[in-house]
């Protein structure tokens, strides 16, 4: 194992670890260094799917973009999706593996975890000149520090420093890192070189004393106050962080249904940098209220969120705004939700063998163990009312899903080239009167000319005119935003003190 590593370790959840991993990732890349992130396992729910058809959680994806480098499995060897019945499916090196309860992935599966771990780390370590490691959650959960698999005992296998990380936007932040360092091995302490700040408002002046408390009490230096940046355009991790996105004075809302077990979600980020449109997480029935269109996204589980969805009376109110005319998108699980029956034969969804749908789309699914992930390359087949004009317009996505969906009648609507098989399928569906469309890839609306005909199609709905200005490129508006993201932590961090921690 020769490259160089620093490792990222936070006091809490949602501190931004995954943020800073980005930025370090793209300043190490900046300065000329071939750079890889590794996170060793990552609990979410939003995923990517590299080349070759592995599935990793999406925050790696975008710190291996942020790197320049192509995301792969060795980034992050186990994905844990949380299903219902306190179960996640475990995913190692991109594949699933089984579901396991809490305990059964502790006591019975920890070695073989750690073994994939180690395989990857030393694969990565041995193709690049720096890793910057993420931790997860925080190293101070006493309860499970007999099975930590993803905090210390991966600084010490990798022998990196670390740097911890703490929110001060939430309060606390002089105690949860004091209390960390008080909660942790004495041996683990050593391994912590610098502590960091994050999403800090108002005058640094006045934080001066809170840091030389923390430098004499704790004896580690601060090497880094991180201001709060608002709508960094850096997709986040796991957890809608607002409700509400995009313009406040739009002219266009889209209802997103926040499913409780939402996935990928990251699919609907772009429409909210469209001029006049304002997307919605919304949890209850009455809040499709006045929404110009109804999108059902992906899900872990699909029958229990489309049985909730018929408990909180979504489904006859989604069939009315699309009988007056409202259009309503459904993405891999929504899709799915979509069609006139689910077959569950097997019990891997539910305890039924037979669901209905919402009747919107000529389609049944049925479901097997065999679980789909790939990159492909997609074109509409013919015109079609929610996307005039992209007929034949080649855009990039990706699957990830259980179950297999069989048109009734009709032909499918998208072609698809699977970039692993490059065999040529078809995907997708619409209702009669095409204000209902479902399909299975996600990314649909990160390419602009897809999203802004979609766009500018409910804009005509409500007799408005259409958006004139250049739609956001996705790969340059990124870009932009790993850039500006590098450089306000280049002001913000001792980065002199971080390289060298690095052995740089």
């Amino acid at each position: 194992m020769a490259a160089k590593t620093i490792m990222v370790q936070g006091t809490a959840s949602g501190v931004g670890k995954s943020l800073l991993v980005t930025g370090l990732c793209r300043i190490f890349s900046n300065r000329g260094y071939k750079v890889a992130p590794y996170k060793s396992q990552n609990m979410a729910l939003n995923s990517f799917v590299t080349k070759d058809g592995g599935e990793i959680g999406r925050a790696q994806a975008v710190q291996a973009q942020a790197a320049c480098v192509e995301p792969t499995v060795d980034m992050n060897p186990i994905l844990l999706k949380p299903k219902k019945d306190y179960k996640t499916q475990v995913i190692v090196h991109g594949k699933p593996v089984g579901d396991m309860t809490a305990q059964e992935y502790h006591k019975k599966f920890r070695d073989e975890a750690w073994g994939a771990m180690m395989t990857s780390l030393k694969r990565v370590m041995s193709e690049y000149d720096v890793i910057v490691i993420e931790g997860a959650g925080s190293p101070a959960e006493v309860n499970l520090r007999d099975f930590d698999i993803v905090n210390m005992a991966i600084a010490k296998a990798a022998e990196a420093p670390v740097l911890l990380v703490a929110d001060i936007d939430k309060g606390g932040a002089l105690a949860s890192i004091v209390g960390t360092l008080n909660l942790i091995e004495s041996e683990e302490r050593e391994l912590i070189m610098g502590l960091v700040i994050n999403k800090f408002r108002g005058d640094r002046e006045l934080l001066e004393p809170a840091l030389d408390f923390l430098e004499t009490d704790t004896g580690k230096p601060v090497l880094g106050v991180i201001p709060y940046v608002r709508d960094l355009g850096i997709q986040e991790e796991d957890s809608i962080p607002v409700l509400e996105m995009g313009d406040k004075t739009a002219e266009i809302d889209i209802a997103v249904i926040r499913l409780p077990h939402i996935s990928n979600f990251t699919d609907f980020d772009y429409l909210t940098r469209e001029n006049g449109v304002k997307i919605r997480y919304v949890s209850l029935e009455s809040e499709l209220k006045n929404a110009d269109a109804v999108i059902i996204p992906g899900s872990k589980s699909t029958v229990e969120d489309l049985m909730w969805l018929r408990a909180n009376g979504f489904i006859e109110k989604i069939k009315e705004l699309n009988n007056s005319g409202v259009p309503v998108i459904g993405i891999c699980g929504g899709y799915q939700m979509l069609g006139e029956k689910l077959y569950d034969s097997e019990g891997l969804e539910s305890k039924n063998k037979e669901i209905e749908g919402l009747g919107l789309l000529p389609t049944v699914t049925y479901f097997s163990k065999e679980k789909i992930t790939k990159q492909v390359e997609a074109h509409f087949m013919r015109p079609l009312k929610l996307f005039p004009g992209t007929e034949g317009h080649k855009f990039d996505g990706y699957e990830i899903h259980s179950g297999r969906t069989k048109l009734l009648k009709g032909t499918p609507v998208l072609s698809l080239c699977s970039r692993a098989q490059k065999e040529d399928i078809g995907d997708g569906a619409v209702s009669s009167s095409e204000l209902a469309f479902g399909t299975y890839i996600h990314d649909l609306f990160i390419n602009k000319d897809i999203r802004r005909a979609f766009i500018n199609n409910l804009r005509v709905r409500k007799k408005l005119p259409p958006l004139k200005s250049k739609a956001i490129d996705s790969v340059d508006f990124r870009e932009k935003s790993f850039e500006r993201w590098a450089q306000i932590l280049s002001e913000s961090l001792e980065i002199k003190k971080i390289f060298e921690l690095a052995g740089i």
